[in-house]
């Protein structure tokens, strides 16, 4: 038979696609229906089953999750979460099985199982995690969730915290929206769950021995973070002039830009909060937070990142659609700028500027899809359930630092105004904000909630908000205690630079030291034979030094770095080819050829067109 001939009958021809996809279960068919040695076949082929629901629920569990808070669209038929789609009737939910890997219980009935992961994975969390491979991550995660079959252990402190929180984060808009009528803020309304979820970040970080931590984000919600969690004033955000101070050398910006760094107290030590500037470029501060955050970790000597950690906040569309995202996560595990995880945060409000449908929004189920190419576990959880937050955020910082990876938790949410609070969104979305303006707010309905188990009252509820009301009247803090007597360990004077011209810096540098310097990079500390190219940019450098030769562009590169480091300064030179330059006037060997305590790094980078671009 010739080739021609041969390949349209070949199973590997394109034209057998369907029978490829078929192979895999149509092998594993005849295996299932086969009883074990010294058991029934019937026993045998049942118990299998189970098996094989267990392990779909752990898959697909989340599809099946209650997420919507506006419960807009009814869960897609997930036929591999029924049981009958793997033969199993209802004389079976009566019936014992082993149950595996299924923590919690080791042998109990089918209607038990079905309950125990109904609990664990189709309530007010769900999680995805099986794409990961490191099994040792998976069963982390498996024994986390199973264990808690959605019954999230609060005690009563956390729940009145909870809601304390939520009543700063809805008070707060409220004034605003009287105080400042028609003044663009871009609500956090209808995902106000984003503050205490912050708050327990914040705290749950602290426990793990967090010293600092860089935040970054969009404008949704940014005034209300300013203000609840990094213990801005309001008025320092609503009186500065928009194009800032006559006497300063800064341009200003709008409120829902800015940054803002402060010290707070939590029950386990002080934390250096940093918010970074974002302007409307949204999903462009991802790669600046790591940035910042490697940059504090080097200084604190924080290889795994214990001390420093970057928690990233997305809007749902952003996510999904920005390059930048992709070109972040594909740097974050690398050896030049990996940084023990972030911890990121989607403000998931289901719309994306003004489109609600997510046929029209993306091309993947999720928005958070893009988290899976590092397999970075995915937390969605509905906003309107502060509790099922907490849980989720205790998970995700947890995981973090138990394995230094990145893990995202999605809060599932809506946004009760317009894009921002000129717009009419009713006239865009009418369907959807008809819901809108039907639902209870958060607060609202988790204190009834509390009322309900008696953990509050009535009056005590009423109380927190009167409370709350008046210290904004008298322009006080929501936040945490922010110190103003704590000096952190490396923190910095900025003041010089915030109004006028800082003043000339010297540094200029003797011929002498120079000289000796030059001596130092072109002299090995070892005798080693080096490739003849690298030999003969040695040799010539030391005929620069001698002034045989002009002093090119790559000998005076290496000189600054040397006198810098010379003077106690770390330097760290990093981008596509920076440890092997391709011009080979700018290489260099120097971390080993000049012996010094200070640090010297190149390191090679990633192909980033963001970064070319930016």
């Amino acid at each position: 038979m010739n080739a021609p001939d041969w390949h349209p009958t070949s199973p590997l021809y394109a034209g057998n696609a369907a029978y490829l996809e078929q192979f895999g279960d149509d092998a594993l068919a005849p295996w299932l229906t086969q009883p074990l040695p010294g058991t029934a076949a019937g026993s045998d082929a049942a118990q299998v089953a189970v098996l094989r629901l267990i392990n779909a629920y752990r898959y697909l569990g989340v599809r099946q999750a209650d997420l919507d808070p506006l419960r807009r669209f009814e869960p897609p038929p997930t036929p591999e979460l029924d049981p009958a789609h793997y033969g199993l009737t209802e004389a079976d939910l009566t019936r014992e099985f082993e149950t595996g890997s299924l923590f919690g219980v080791e042998r109990t009935t089918l209607g038990n199982i079905l309950q125990r992961l109904n609990n664990a994975y189709c309530g007010h969390v769900g999680v995805e995690y099986m794409h990961i491979t490191d099994v040792a991550r998976k069963r982390w995660l498996q024994e986390r969730i199973e264990s808690a079959q959605g019954r999230f252990g609060v005690s009563i402190d956390l729940k009145k915290q909870l809601l304390k929180r939520l009543t700063d984060a809805e008070t707060l808009e409220k004034f605003l929206h009287t105080r400042h009528v028609g003044q663009k803020r871009f609500s956090l309304e209808g995902g106000e769950s984003l503050i205490p979820l912050l708050d327990q970040v914040i705290a749950r970080c602290a426990r793990h021995g967090a010293k600092e931590i860089v935040m970054g984000m969009a404008h949704r919600g940014r005034i209300n973070v300013l203000a609840n969690i990094m213990g801005c004033s309001l008025e320092s955000l609503y009186e500065e002039p928009l194009n800032g101070y006559p006497d300063s050398p800064l341009s200003g910006d709008v409120k829902y830009h800015k940054g803002f760094s402060s010290d707070i107290a939590t029950p386990y030590g002080p934390v250096h909060l940093a918010l970074a500037f974002n302007p409307s470029h949204l999903e462009i501060v991802h790669p600046v937070v790591r940035g910042s955050v490697r940059a504090r970790q080097d200084r604190r000597g924080d290889v795994l990142g214990y001390e420093v950690v970057p928690v990233i906040l997305h809007g749902d569309a952003a996510l999904s659609g920005q390059g930048v995202v992709m070109e972040s996560l594909n740097m974050s595990q690398t050896r030049g700028f990996r940084n023990g995880g972030a911890i990121h945060i989607v403000i998931n409000n289901q719309i994306g500027f003004t489109t609600s449908d997510p046929r029209d929004v993306r091309s993947t189920l999720y928005c958070t899809d893009v988290a899976k190419m590092v397999e970075a576990p995915v937390l969605h959880v509905n906003g309107d359930d502060p509790e099922a937050v907490a849980f989720a955020v205790q998970t995700a910082v947890d995981f973090r630092y138990t394995f230094h990876k990145n893990c995202f938790i999605d809060l599932v949410c809506y946004r009760r105004h317009g894009h921002n609070e000129q717009d009419e969104p009713l006239a865009t979305q009418p369907l959807m904000y008809r819901r809108i303006q039907a639902h209870p707010s958060t607060r609202v309905l988790y204190a009834q909630r509390l009322v309900d188990e008696s953990v509050l009252s009535q009056s005590q509820v009423d109380d927190l908000v009167d409370v709350c009301r008046e210290r904004l009247e008298h322009g006080e803090s929501l936040s945490s205690p922010i110190l103003s007597d704590f000096k952190a360990t490396y923190g910095m004077d900025w003041g010089r630079f915030k109004h006028g011209d800082p003043g000339e810096v010297p540094t200029a540098i003797s011929a002498s030291r120079l000289d000796f310097l030059g001596e130092r990079i072109t002299t090995l500390q070892h005798e080693i034979e080096l490739h003849s190219r690298v030999q003969k940019v040695l040799d010539d450098r030391r005929r620069m030094r001698a002034g045989e030769l002009p002093v090119d562009w790559g000998y005076a590169e290496n000189l600054a770095y040397a006198s810098l480091l010379d003077v106690g300064y770390n330097v760290r030179v990093s981008g596509q080819d920076s440890a092997k330059k391709p011009c080979w006037h700018s290489s260099t060997a120097m971390p080993r050829l000049i012996p010094t305590r200070w640090w010297y790094g190149r390191r090679s980078s990633v192909i980033s067109p963001t970064g070319r671009r930016w």
